[in-house]
């Protein structure tokens, strides 16, 4: 009698295998995409208008503030960012918008204002230490440099009566 062959199962095997490697490999590439804050809705923030609105008709319209001015709550900020970011990378900002709007004492709407990506700032520290001026002790230095140098009266660290 004859034998059947198997018909090529270990090279498909192999060839899937591999797939689901690569396929495993890419996925970990693609972009995470982020969204923070308010969800701008063009008509809405459109429809905010110096003179005519009030601070109540704001936030029917646009809810309330992602957070309001720090030193008078005569600002209210509307903040959305989108950020992207690959894999464990620190994410990134692709797109900002910041609503800003400023209300007379009365509580009338006096101005609206809008930035964008314009306002971020990127910043690069100057090494992992911050410089100081003095004396630069070791570590040993720092653990027993005061020993002796305070403790009870009649125990060799300080004097009575100072």
């Amino acid at each position: 009698m004859f034998e059947a062959k198997p018909v090529l199962a270990a090279p498909r095997l192999r060839l899937l295998a591999v797939g689901l490697i690569v396929a495993l490999a890419a996925s970990g590439c693609t972009q995470l995409r982020g969204r923070q804050g308010y969800v701008v809705d063009p008509v809405l923030t459109d429809a905010i208008t110096p003179g005519v609105d009030n601070r109540e008709s704001v936030e029917r319209t646009l809810g309330h503030p992602t957070f309001v001015g720090q030193f008078s709550n005569n600002d209210y900020y509307y903040l959305s960012r989108e950020t992207r970011a690959l894999a464990f990378a620190n994410p990134r900002p692709v797109a900002q918008q910041v609503l800003r709007v400023r209300f007379d004492p009365a509580g009338n709407v006096a101005a609206v204002d809008r930035t964008g990506l314009d306002q971020v700032s990127k910043i690069n520290p100057n090494g992992d230490k911050t410089p100081t001026l003095g004396r630069s002790r070791s570590f040993f230095e720092d653990i027993f440099g005061n020993i002796g140098a305070v403790g009870a009266p009649g125990m060799g660290g300080g004097t009575p009566g100072q």
